[in-house]
């Protein structure tokens, strides 16, 4: 991938992952050539990830957001293989008084779906992951949750906020089409990964993040869980198959597809994520045998 956008680069035959902007990196992706995607998204202003000014999340409000994000969707519409899904991450955010001047929740998702939707993209299907509520107002001691709220006025009392998986699919014919058997998607798998509520993702299977702070700018990490990745990865894709992460963060990913077999490409802004993504993913690919046949594609093929 000729881009002079790309500040660094770990390549191999069974990934890709660039150190840059996803939008400039994603601009370099042929088309068509993506089996899915799947990632999380900034999660507009409510979290700062770094201080780069090319970094989504350091955006005045959701206007500003939102336009930005729409280059990289028309991007990732581009890149998809007809047929074939992008899935991601998601939440309703919370409007605070001190910022909204009121109190309240934001259809994030709805708002996601719909610029997929301006893109082309078919809405697919939403999968609700339970998140523990106990852990939820520890963490932000949001008014709705604390239960001196419920003795005050429950007015104000709500739910926790789970988290969303929501796929779009690319009109057109599936080219490659992902197909399973009894003994390698059995019934009772299937049963789950169909139900509309994961009730059984632990929040605590990510990837190790320690290392990947940096004091100076770091505000917010939050790596996907692995068993969503994989459930996803293994529903949606066939081994050999090329996933992509615009948002590579720590290298959650690219260090599923590649243990699944599949190859991986992935793009990450900020220095310290990067350099713990290539830690990740190396070493996940030294443990796994190469699944290549003599004369096939490598990623390298791909991208170049």
């Amino acid at each position: 991938m000729e881009n002079v956008n790309v500040i660094d680069q770990a390549i191999a035959n069974r990934y890709a992952l660039y150190h840059g902007d996803s939008v400039e990196i994603t601009k370099d992706i042929p088309d068509n050539s993506i089996h899915y995607t799947i990632f999380s998204p900034p999660f507009s202003q409510l979290y700062v990830y770094s201080n780069s000014d090319r970094d989504m999340g350091n955006c005045k409000g959701d206007d500003e957001f939102y336009n930005h994000f729409k280059y990289l969707a028309k991007e990732l519409y581009r890149i998809t293989m007809p047929g074939r899904l992008l899935s991601f991450h998601c939440m309703d955010l919370p409007l605070m008084k001190s910022r909204d001047g009121v109190i309240g929740l934001k259809d994030f998702p709805a708002l996601m779906l719909k610029i997929f939707q301006d893109c082309g993209f078919i809405y697919h299907s939403k999968v609700t992951i339970w998140k523990n509520p106990v852990t939820e107002m520890q963490r932000t001691k949001a008014l709705g949750l604390l239960h001196k709220q419920i003795k005050k006025d429950s007015s104000m009392s709500r739910q926790g906020l789970p988290d969303y998986v929501i796929t779009v699919r690319k009109p057109g014919e599936n080219p490659e089409r992902v197909e399973h058997t009894n003994e390698s998607f059995p019934v009772g798998v299937w049963q789950n990964y169909a139900s509309p509520v994961w009730m059984d993702i632990r929040q605590s299977d990510t990837l190790q993040r320690k290392s990947a702070r940096a004091d100076q700018d770091e505000k917010h990490i939050c790596p996907l869980q692995l068993e969503v990745i994989q459930r996803c990865i293994e529903l949606w894709t066939n081994p050999n198959d090329i996933v992509f992460d615009p948002f590579g963060g720590i290298g959650s990913t690219p260090y599923v597809a590649v243990k699944m077999g599949r190859r991986g490409i992935a793009s990450e802004l900020k220095d310290s994520y990067f350099e713990q993504m290539k830690k990740n993913v190396e070493l996940v690919a030294a443990e796994e045998p190469s699944l290549f046949p003599v004369g096939e594609k490598s990623i390298e093929d791909v991208v170049a």
